[in-house]
C-alpha cells in the first residue's frame, strides 16, 4: 500500500503517468485534506478535490447544489460554448432524464443479456486471433477490439468501421496525450476548436459520420441506437435538435468504448500481479460476478468528473463558493479505508464491495453499467480457462490524462492451457 507523503497536484498530468503517484496523492488527501483546494497552472481557476467515498457520493447525488450543466471536466467554458457542446452528461433535471430515457431500455440488464451469445462468439474470435500470437499488445488485440465491436453492433455499423471508431475515441478522450491528440487541449491551436467537444477536431469527423447514418435511418423502423435517437421524441416533448443528436452520438461512440477497454486492461493487469487470485478465479468461475465488481473497483477507469457549486455551501469544513469547481475523484473513493477493508488488497471474492465506479445513487449513474459488467464477465470467463500463464512482456504505457485512467500499451506473453 502506498504510504509516501509528497506534494499533491491533481492538475499536473505528469503525476498520472507512472501508475503509482495518483494513489499516493489520493491517500495523502484522504488522510489530511479530503476537501482540498487544488490550483491550476494552465489558466484554470482551480478546483476542490473530493477524495473520500462519502463526500463523492453525497455531491454526486445532489445535482441541485452541485450541477453538471457547467461541464463535467476541468476545462472552463463560457455559456455560449456550453450551449453548443452540451450532451446528456452536461444536463440535469427533467431534460437529463428525458434524454436518458431515450435509450434507457436498450441498456437494461434484460436488454443487454440478449447480447450474451453474440458476446461469447465475439470473445472467442478475439481471443483466437490474439492468443495465437503468443506475445502481443493486450490493449490493441483484446481490450480495444472487444467493446468497440459490441458498440458497432448496437449502432448497426459495418465491422470495417470499428478501427475508425477506436481512433476517434483515442483522439477525443485523450486530448492531453501527444500520442493521440490532433491538438493538445491547452495549446494555443486548440482555441480554434473551442466549440467542439474536448476541443478535438476529430469531433467533426464523428458528427459527419453520425449525421450520415441518422439521415439514412430517419423515418425507418430500425431497432439500433441511431434509429432510436432519430425516430423518437424525448419524454419532455422537446425534440432532439441537430446539435443534440451530434453530441448524443459522439457520447455513445466515446463513452461506450473507452471506459470498458481500460477496465478490461486494468483487470488483466491485476490478475497478472496477483496470480493466486487469478488461479482462485480460474478454479471457480462461479466467483466471476463478484470478481467483476472487484475488477471495476480496482480499475476505476474514469479518474474524475467535475461538478460546479450553484450556491455557497460548506463541505468537510471548507467554504465552497457559488461557481467553484468541485471534482469527484472516483479511484480515491474506491480505495477509501473507511469503506473498504484493506483497500489495496485485490480480492476476487470481496464482499461487500460498495464501489463508485459507475456513480452511486446519482442521476448520472452510468447508463451502460449492465453492458460493461456483461462484457467484462464474459471476457474473463472465456479468457482464463485458456491460459496456463500470462505475464508482462514489456513496459506498460499509460494515457497522459487525469480524466481517463487509460493504458495505451500492455505487451504480454501467454502460455495456453
Amino acid at each position: 500500500m502506498p504510504t509516501d507523503t509528497l506534494p499533491v497536484d491533481l492538475a499536473d498530468l505528469d503525476n498520472f503517468m507512472d501508475g503509482r503517484t495518483p494513489w499516493r496523492m489520493f491517500d495523502e488527501l484522504r488522510r489530511s485534506d479530503p476537501v482540498h483546494w487544488n490550483p491550476e497552472t494552465d489558466g484554470g481557476s482551480g478546483f476542490w478535490a473530493l477524495t473520500r467515498h462519502a463526500d463523492i457520493v453525497a455531491v454526486d447525488r445532489d445535482a441541485a447544489t452541485f450541477t453538471s450543466t457547467r461541464f463535467v471536466n476541468l476545462e472552463e467554458v463560457d455559456e455560449r460554448q456550453a450551449a453548443i457542446r452540451r450532451s446528456m452528461l452536461e444536463t440535469d433535471g427533467p431534460r437529463h432524464m428525458a434524454l436518458r430515457r431515450l435509450l434507457q431500455r436498450e441498456f437494461t440488464p434484460r436488454a443487454v443479456a440478449g447480447y450474451a451469445t453474440f458476446l461469447r462468439g465475439l470473445t472467442a474470435r478475439t481471443l483466437d486471433a490474439a492468443l495465437a500470437k503468443g506475445t502481443f499488445d493486450f490493449v490493441k488485440e483484446v481490450s480495444a477490439d472487444f467493446p468497440i465491436n459490441v458498440l458497432a453492433r448496437m449502432l448497426d455499423v459495418p465491422d470495417d468501421d470499428t478501427e475508425r471508431l477506436i481512433d476517434w475515441g483515442n483522439r477525443i478522450i485523450a486530448n492531453t496525450d501527444p500520442d493521440y491528440a490532433d491538438v493538445l487541449l491547452h495549446s494555443a491551436e486548440s482555441e480554434q476548436y473551442r466549440d467542439l467537444p474536448f476541443r478535438s477536431p476529430a469531433s467533426l469527423e464523428v458528427f459527419e459520420y453520425g449525421r450520415e447514418l441518422g439521415a439514412r435511418r430517419r423515418g425507418g423502423n430500425g431497432t439500433d441506437l441511431i434509429s432510436k435517437l432519430v425516430n423518437q421524441v424525448p419524454g419532455d416533448g422537446e425534440p432532439l435538435s441537430d446539435r443534440d443528436f451530434d453530441n448524443y452520438f459522439l457520447l455513445l461512440v466515446v463513452a461506450g468504448n473507452e471506459t470498458t477497454r481500460h477496465a478490461i486492461t486494468h483487470s488483466m493487469k491485476a490478475l497478472i500481479d496477483h496470480p493466486a487470485e487469478a488461479e482462485r478465479l480460474r478454479a471457480d468461475l462461479d466467483l466471476m460476478p463478484t470478481a467483476v465488481e472487484e475488477f471495476l473497483r480496482w480499475a476505476s477507469p474514469v479518474y474524475h468528473f467535475r461538478r460546479t457549486a450553484t450556491r455557497d455551501v460548506e463541505l468537510g469544513g471548507k467554504q465552497i463558493k457559488d461557481g467553484d469547481k468541485v471534482v469527484l475523484w472516483f479511484p480515491s473513493g474506491n480505495r477509501d479505508e473507511e469503506v473498504f477493508a484493506d483497500p489495496y488488497r485485490f480480492d476476487v471474492a470481496r464482499t461487500p464491495n460498495d464501489h463508485i465506479t459507475f456513480g452511486k445513487g446519482s442521476p448520472h449513474f452510468c447508463l451502460g453499467n449492465a453492458l460493461a459488467r456483461l462484457e467484462i464477465r464474459i471476457m474473463f470467463e472465456e479468457l482464463l480457462p485458456r491460459l496456463a500463464d500470462i505475464r508482462l512482456a514489456g513496459e506498460i504505457r499509460r494515457v497522459r490524462s487525469n480524466f481517463v485512467n487509460g493504458v495505451k500499451e500492455m505487451p504480454v506473453t501467454v502460455t495456453l492451457a
